[in-house]
C-alpha cells in the first residue's frame, strides 16, 4: 500500500506544473512603454524566476478594462493610476493600492515653446484641448485658479487624441493631459518644441501616476509581496546600469527602439519609486481631499480600506 501511495503522489506531481501555484497575471495600463520599464527589465532578466514566480504582462484591448477585471477576479494585478483608484473605489469597486511604479505625476498643461502663451496666466481667453474629461478639468481648474483664472475665462475643446496636432495646427493654445515624458520629446523630435506646467506645481497635491491594485480579498497572498520586491531590485537595477536595462528593455521589445521611446526612457528614470511597496499615507489623504472637493469622488473612505503598505 506504502508503494502504492508513492506511486499516485509521483504521477501527481509529473502531471502538475512545479510553478503553477506561483503564476501572476499582471494586466497593463497601456502598450508597453517606458513607463513599464521595471516590470520589462525584471522579467527579461529572469528576476522574477529567480524570487520563484512566473509573470504575464499582458497590455489591454480596452485601456480602462484592467482594474475592472482585476475587482472581477479575472487577473491578479493591474497597472493603473491613483486618481482612477479613487473614482473606482468611491464607485463600489473591491480594489486596493499595493504597490507604485512611477511616484510622480506624469500628466501637464503644455503649450508651444515658441508660442504666445508664457505663463498660465495668459490663458485668460484661450482655448485649451483636453481629451479626457472629469480628472483633467480639475487638473486644469486648479491649475488656472492658482494663476486667477477661471474655467469661464478659457474655452475647452475636446481634441480626442490629437494633443500635439491641435497645438501645431493653432485649433488650441494648451493641451491639459499631455505626458512629459512622451508628449514633449514628440513636440521636440518633430521640431515644435513645447514647454510644460506641472500640476503639483500650480496648486494640486503630488499624487502617484502608476500603482498597482489588487482585488480586496487577495492582498495578503504572498506572491504580492514577493512580486513587488522583485520590482524595487529592478527599479534598483534601472537606477544604476540605465544603459545596459535599456538594452534588456529593447530586446524585449526591439519595435520601440525609437528616438522618441530613448528620450522617454530618459526622462521616466529618475521617477520610478525606489520603495514600490512604501505607502505615503498624506500623500493619499491630501489627494482624496481633492478629489472630493473637485466633485469627482462623494466621499472618502478609510484610507486603509484601498491603500495598504504590505508586511
Amino acid at each position: 500500500m506504502y508503494r502504492f501511495m508513492i506511486a499516485i503522489l509521483a504521477s501527481f506531481l509529473i502531471i502538475m506544473p512545479a510553478n503553477s501555484a506561483e503564476k501572476l497575471t499582471v494586466l497593463l495600463d497601456w502598450f508597453v512603454n517606458p513607463d513599464h520599464a521595471p516590470l520589462v527589465v525584471a522579467k527579461q532578466r529572469g528576476m522574477f524566476k529567480a524570487g520563484g514566480i512566473e509573470v504575464d504582462l499582458i497590455p489591454p484591448a480596452d485601456p480602462s478594462a484592467p482594474p475592472r477585471l482585476v475587482a472581477s477576479g479575472q487577473a491578479d494585478i493591474a497597472i493603473s493610476y491613483q486618481p482612477q483608484l479613487h473614482v473606482q473605489v468611491s464607485e463600489g469597486l473591491p480594489l486596493t493600492r499595493i504597490g507604485t511604479i512611477v511616484e510622480t505625476p506624469l500628466n501637464s498643461l503644455i503649450v508651444l515653446k515658441d508660442g504666445p502663451i508664457k505663463s498660465i496666466a495668459d490663458l485668460k481667453g484661450k482655448k485649451i484641448g483636453f481629451s479626457v474629461g472629469g480628472f483633467e478639468d480639475a487638473l486644469l481648474k486648479a491649475m488656472l485658479g492658482k494663476h486667477g483664472v477661471s474655467m469661464d475665462d478659457i474655452e475647452l475643446i475636446n481634441v480626442n487624441f490629437a494633443l500635439s496636432p491641435s497645438l501645431f495646427s493653432g485649433n488650441v493654445d494648451a493641451v491639459i493631459g499631455a505626458y512629459r515624458n512622451f508628449e514633449l520629446n514628440q513636440m521636440d523630435i518633430e521640431g515644435k518644441p513645447g514647454v510644460a506646467y506641472y500640476p503639483e506645481e500650480h496648486g494640486v497635491p503630488v499624487f502617484d501616476e502608476l500603482i498597482l491594485v489588487a482585488k480586496n480579498d487577495t492582498i495578503n497572498d504572498p506572491r504580492y509581496k514577493t512580486f513587488l520586491n522583485v520590482i524595487e531590485e529592478a527599479t534598483l537595477f534601472l537606477t544604476n546600469h540605465p544603459d545596459e536595462a535599456w538594452k534588456d528593455f529593447i530586446a524585449a521589445h526591439p519595435d520601440l527602439n525609437n528616438e522618441l521611446n530613448i528620450r522617454a526612457w530618459r526622462d521616466t528614470l529618475p521617477r520610478f519609486a525606489k520603495r514600490p511597496l512604501a505607502l505615503d499615507t498624506n500623500r493619499y489623504e491630501r489627494f482624496a481631499e481633492f478629489m472630493k472637493s473637485s466633485d469627482l469622488i462623494k466621499s472618502s473612505p478609510a484610507l486603509g480600506t484601498y491603500a495598504v503598505e504590505l508586511k
